[in-house]
């Protein structure tokens, strides 16, 4: 087996709010090619985990690589344009806009006029072919074609779901970090989006925050439980399942 490309790493990664360690000493490693999915009860820090591999929340200590780049402590935007992508557990979307808008503004947003050019914004317009191509394929990656005239805030709510992926795909991230992207989902709009993951899964590294167990044994190909902060297994799906302390951690219980 070919060895795994890294594309985005953290080393005892910790976060302390006052006299709290929401996330303590955490390793995270995502690879091309691979969804590590990340459980844990209400609290366990998963979120915050996310909020720090994309910049939202500086680390009080550890460190963070992404395409082999230290980018600890970067803004969230100097991550974003290094090719990182995230969800948010709230849809984050212009709801009176259509959804082709939507998709082609987040294209948009990757495209800088030259500030030697004498023509300022005007430059855009040139580029405007390169920024709709990006945003077709982010609607085809989507599944979104067939749905581009419709205001976004009227799409039900997993196609709002599939339409806030959409657009971070047009900005072409390597790393995707995906925070509870089957929330409030019915089944069948769940199987449409586990679905989508898996045809996104090839060309990506990503990192699933999720509280949906069926979903998350059928895409992870590494799993991490957090409980209070801390990881108390990271391994092999099946390896995970069996492990009698996240059984009666987590996994025992109901949710």
């Amino acid at each position: 087996m070919s060895e795994r490309q890294t594309l985005m790493s953290a080393r005892q990664l910790t976060k302390r709010f006052g006299g709290l360690a929401a996330v303590q000493q955490v390793n995270v490693d995502l690879w091309l090619g691979h969804i590590h999915a990340v459980i844990g009860p209400n609290g366990a820090g998963k979120s915050t985990l996310t909020n720090l591999l994309s910049g939202d929340l500086p680390p009080t200590s550890g460190t963070i690589t992404l395409s082999g780049t230290d980018i600890t402590g970067w803004a969230p935007e100097k991550i974003s344009r290094h090719r990182l992508g995230r969800s948010y557990q709230k849809t984050n979307i212009f709801r009176t806009f259509s959804v082709w808008d939507n998709v082609r503004l987040s294209a948009q947003s990757r495209v800088q006029p030259s500030p030697f050019n004498p023509m300022g914004w005007f430059s855009q317009a040139a580029h405007m072919k390169v920024v709709n191509e990006r945003a077709e394929r982010a609607m085809e990656l989507a599944g979104l074609q067939n749905r581009r005239h419709t205001i976004a805030g009227a799409a039900s709510h997993g196609e709002q779901r599939q339409l806030e992926i959409a657009m971070t795909l047009a900005t072409e991230p390597l790393v995707l970090l995906l925070d509870e992207p089957l929330a409030g989902m019915g089944l069948a709009e769940a199987e449409s989006m586990v679905q989508l993951l898996l045809r996104l899964k090839k060309d990506h590294a990503m990192m699933l925050v999720e509280h949906d167990i069926d979903a998350i044994f059928t895409l992870a190909d590494h799993l991490t439980v957090m409980v209070n902060g801390q990881v108390i297994a990271s391994d092999k799906p099946q390896i995970v399942r069996a492990d009698s302390g996240v059984q009666a951690a987590y996994l025992g219980e109901e949710h």
